[in-house]
């Protein structure tokens, strides 16, 4: 073959024209190293015990060019590897090769549900119950301490039980992503979790691999080693006998065989992630959801408690006791001591959910964070498309008598069928039976890709016609100068006008000739090579993706291209799948728009953008912060540990399908298959999720309002002292209702969505000021007139016709407590519907809670004699008044909700957007937008972090937080401290003696 390598002398070279050179510079540039003669250690290394100070004295141990020979001495060990009881040895010694993730103990998760301001004032209700109800001459209060804690515990238990359910949901999935290392133990290969790898094991790695430990290179063939999850590099290094491959990059070409020199937290992936240190848990955006509404309600009962104070003991003169339990009654009844379970348990199985969707949630807010998100930033590569290189047929170009179909099978023939590359692999598939390739052929000789011809060539025997045959295939610039027989001066300019043509649309080309070799020598020279084909080469977008970026911007989320690809391609990709092809490259994040463009500002034209191209990670921060600061919540794909920054920087972090543990220690979403549409799919999800937690919290509001206000008004106007025990039983047969609002049928919005307060607080206050209309009307029928008596023929107690003479008649108190729990449970179907509630079927699990509580509400009414808690049982006409009673007044509660809608909601939201029209055209305009918030609002709102962050926890996370840049000799340097710090430990622990 040596002849067919003299076709492209230096003579030829000189004699063509200045462009084709040129045009190879550009295309073609080859990235190698500097070579460095390895040096041994100056000191006898069998007897050696390095300390942390001698690690950079070189008199010791040169730690940068320490050749293997003296790290298998450091490390204790032969290329034949440890066997089974050393590597058990090391296990102990140096611990899992893995980074722990922080576990939480089960009891203190559980005593969290009780550590937050709303849980705080149960326990001071508890308190009260027991400690300041003792006067008087008068027991303490245990019924209703009693109560109170088991309130709590109930409460605690359910979140708890659905939170470890979740998470160990969530870790099961984290854990079936474990890898796998082949390693050679006992001097035979085998294949275990790379966590059991030790420093000194032998671990073999090929094409596609993730190098599963940090070691050092003992046998490398045409190896090179993707990096840049790591250290920022965007090009995969090659690397040879003695260099060093870090735990989590990727072996992109070759095989390779090393010995393991670190492992765990002492890898360079692993004393990165410590020296950036561990995410931080901040205040979130639920849990400031959570401090408001609890304000809210806090604010309404403290200011009728005040209010009762001022009353009943300075107007009416109550005595100590009985004003407790009218205070009692307000406490017990007004705090919505289920809202952070209930919130919490709705995220819970809305992650798990998710995970339906082979989507890991490992920060569980994020779930609500994600319904509100506006704009999603995705990679091009193996998120819209496929990360598979095709042959597109429609744009092949032939320059000769052969056909497309002929050009592509020739291509097939100049191709590696075994150990193929990326181009080999797709120019193979696209003639769909692989065996084609070598099909009716003899291969008699194959020349495989390399950096210096840059092209592949095979030499083949016809087995149909005995002829000898050659088919190259490589770089445009390489192939045309080894055509001799077609090539001319129109030739030229149309290959040259076709390369441009598929350069201006982000296709790669590769040409391909075909020449025939007379006689049967094989390596002679043939006829000369005829150029007969250029071959389009593109990542073509994934079969749904198109589909699925239509359906999320019917969901109100714009999707924006953020690639590391060059802006051509960007720009074909955009085009093919309706993104649009409004792209820039990333640099006019630096440079800004032009002067007399169409933007005045980079802002507008990062607004505008459908994508970026040539975008490394610290542009995808700088895109997500300007996007933030424009109002926007943004959501942002990546898949490596320099992706970090953006990840934390975006509202809703995303580390699709294939990324690195950095990058989904990063991220609060993780995907474990490729594709946009499991993200769209979390986005319809969240906001089903969203619109359960927005019922619930205008529900909680709304019955805050009705039992403070109605209760506080009752005891005002009629001195009506309702028993604090009875509360608790409202409360508690609430709460067992509510949890099934965790899997209820709802209907996701299709806009983005978000807390708007002032809307949940009117809505609240709304439906809270009817209901307690609805009780007082009640109440003033029993005690004011005897209509019930004559209409219905009931009694009160000891045959009493009307209520008059004893306001706190046992039996009131029991229609009251009836009256109460059914029409405040029966709010939550007005609640969670947008039309007439009965146009919105509920879940079963909801309807047949409702019924059995209604039905145990309806039995405690009937028999409940309860005389520590003065009330008494009620003929079945008094349960029949009720019933009807709220039913009567039940059911204009739509055209209240249809009232607030059409006035206060409207202004509300008129205003809203208002204020966000306004903050745009500030943050535009280059004005930054700050809201501040003081030192104790923080401080409130982190007491409801416990109640949202478990599920992190039972994540993997690692936590980088900023980009790890590292200088080659750096690398070098580093990786000689580590097998200078492993041996260290070793010779400080040496093996026992064996037998």
């Amino acid at each position: 073959m040596s002849d067919t390598n003299e076709k492209v002398p230096p003579p030829a070279e000189a004699a063509t024209t200045a462009p084709p050179p040129e045009k190879k510079k550009r295309e073609y540039k080859d990235f190698g190293h500097e070579e460095e003669e390895a040096t041994h250690a100056k000191v006898d290394m069998s007897l050696i015990q390095l300390r942390a100070e001698d690690l950079y004295d070189k008199d010791k141990v040169d730690l940068e060019t320490i050749v293997v020979d003296d790290v298998f001495k450091l490390l204790q060990c032969t290329d034949a590897g440890l066997d089974t009881a050393e590597a058990t040895r090391r296990l102990e010694l140096f611990g899992p090769n893995r980074l722990e993730s922080e576990e939480q103990n089960p009891f203190l998760q559980f005593l969290g549900f009780m550590w937050n301001p709303l849980s705080w004032v149960m326990e001071a209700a508890a308190l009260v119950a027991i400690v300041l109800s003792n006067g008087e001459h008068m027991p303490p209060d245990w019924e209703d301490f009693v109560g109170i804690v088991l309130l709590l515990f109930i409460n605690s238990a359910i979140g708890f039980y659905e939170e470890r359910n979740a998470g160990n949901a969530v870790k099961a999935l984290m854990d079936s992503l474990a890898p796998k290392a082949k390693v050679k133990r006992n001097g035979s290969w085998s294949e275990i979790d790379s966590a059991d790898l030790v420093p000194g094991d032998m671990i073999a790695f090929k094409i596609g691999d993730i190098v599963p430990a940090d070691c050092r290179l003992v046998e490398a063939i045409n190896v090179s080693i993707d990096q840049a999850a790591l250290t920022g590099e965007s090009l995969p290094q090659s690397k040879k006998l003695g260099d060093q491959c870090f735990s989590g990059s990727t072996c992109k070409q070759g095989e390779a065989e090393g010995v393991v020199i670190s492992t765990g937290a002492n890898t360079f992936f692993g004393r990165a992630a410590s020296l950036v240190g561990q995410d931080d848990d901040t205040t979130g955006h639920l849990q400031k959801i959570l401090a408001q509404i609890g304000s809210f309600c806090l604010v309404v009962i403290g200011i009728f408690i005040i209010a009762e104070i001022f009353c009943l003991y300075a107007g009416f003169r109550y005595h100590y006791r009985r004003g407790i339990n009218d205070i009692l009654v307000l406490l017990i009844g007004g705090i919505p001591i289920a809202m952070p379970t209930v919130l919490s348990v709705t995220l819970a199985v809305g992650a798990q959910q998710l995970a339906k969707y082979k989507a890991i949630v490992t920060r569980i807010t994020a779930i609500e964070e994600l319904a509100a998100v506006t704009i999603l930033c995705s990679d091009k590569t193996g998120t819209l498309t496929t990360n598979k290189l095709t042959i597109d047929k429609t744009t092949l170009k032939t320059y000769a008598s052969f056909s497309q179909d002929d050009v592509i099978l020739l291509a097939a023939y100049a191709s590696r069928t075994e150990n193929q590359d990326a181009i080999d692999q797709c120019v193979v598939g696209s003639i769909g039976d692989p065996s084609r390739a070598r099909a009716g052929i003899k291969l008699l000789d194959f020349k495989p890709f390399n950096p210096v011809d840059k092209r592949t060539e095979i030499t083949y025997r016809e087995e149909a016609t005995g002829k000898l045959k050659r088919v190259t295939k490589g770089m445009t610039g390489i192939i045309i100068e080894l055509c001799t027989r077609n090539k001319t001066e129109e030739l030229e300019n149309r290959l040259e006008a076709d390369v441009e043509e598929f350069a201006s649309r982000g296709l790669r080309a590769l040409a391909v000739a075909y020449e025939e070799v007379d006689g049967d020598d094989f390596e002679a020279e043939g006829n000369g090579f005829e150029l007969i084909g250029l071959l389009s080469i593109f990542d073509p977008p994934r079969d749904d993706t198109k589909q699925t970026i239509d359906d999320a911007m019917a969901l109100g989320v714009r999707v924006k291209m953020v690639t590391g690809d060059q802006l051509a391609i960007a720009k074909e990709t955009g085009r093919r799948l309706g993104l649009g092809d409004h792209m820039y490259p990333a640099k006019v994040l630096k440079d800004g728009p032009e002067p007399g463009g169409r933007f005045n500002t980079l802002d507008e034209m990062i607004l505008d953008a459908d994508g970026f191209a040539g975008v490394f990670p610290e542009h995808k921060y700088e895109i997500v912060k300007r996007l933030q600061g424009l109002g926007h919540l943004c959501a942002m794909t990546g898949d490596g540990a320099n992706d970090a920054p953006a990840l934390s920087r975006a509202n809703v972090g995303i580390a699709v399908e294939g990324a690195t543990d950095a990058a989904r220690g990063a991220a609060d979403i993780v995907l474990t298959e490729p594709g946009l549409s499991t993200i769209v799919h979390a986005i319809r999800g969240s906001r089903v999720i969203f619109q359960r937690m927005r019922n619930y919290s205008i529900y909680a509001c709304a019955v805050t309002i009705r039992i403070v206000v109605c209760f506080a008004i009752l005891a005002f106007a009629f001195k009506f002292d309702f028993p604090p025990f009875m509360v608790l039983v409202i409360a508690l047969l609430n709460d067992g209702t509510i949890m099934t609002l965790s899997v209820d049928r709802v209907l996701p919005s299709m806009e983005p969505d978000s807390w708007n307060l002032a809307e949940i607080f009117a809505y609240a206050i709304a439906y809270g000021l009817y209901l307690t209309l609805s009780t007082i009307a009640l109440v003033a029928v029993a005690i004011k007139t005897d209509w019930f008596f004559r209409a219905f023929g009931v009694h009160f107690q000891n045959g009493a016709t009307t209520a008059a003479g004893n306001h706190n008649d046992r039996k009131l108190h029991t229609v009251v407590y009836l009256q109460v729990a059914i029409i405040s449970q029966a709010l939550i179907f007005i609640t969670r519907s947008h039309g007439f509630f009965f146009m919105e079927r509920p879940s079963v699990a909801l309807f047949c809670a409702f019924c059995l509580a209604q039905l145990v509400s309806s039995i405690i009414a009937a028999y409940g004699n309860w005389g520590f808690t003065e009330i008494e049982a009620v003929e079945g006409g008094w349960i029949g008044i009720v019933w009807i009673w709220d039913i009567v007044w039940f059911l204009p509660m739509d055209l209240i909700k249809f009232a607030m809608k059409a006035t206060v909601i409207k202004y509300l939201r008129e205003r809203h957007e208002a204020t966000l029209r306004s903050e745009t055209k500030q943050a535009a305009s280059g004005i930054p937008v700050h809201r501040t918030q003081s030192r104790a609002a923080s401080i409130h709102e982190s007491l409801y972090s416990n109640r949202v962050s478990f599920l992190r926890r039972a994540a993997h996370k690692v936590g980088f937080r900023q980009k790890v840049s590292v200088k080659p000799e750096e690398l070098r340097r580093f990786s000689s401290i580590q097998a200078a710090q492993t041996g260290s430990v070793l010779a400080r622990h040496p093996s026992r003696p064996t037998a």
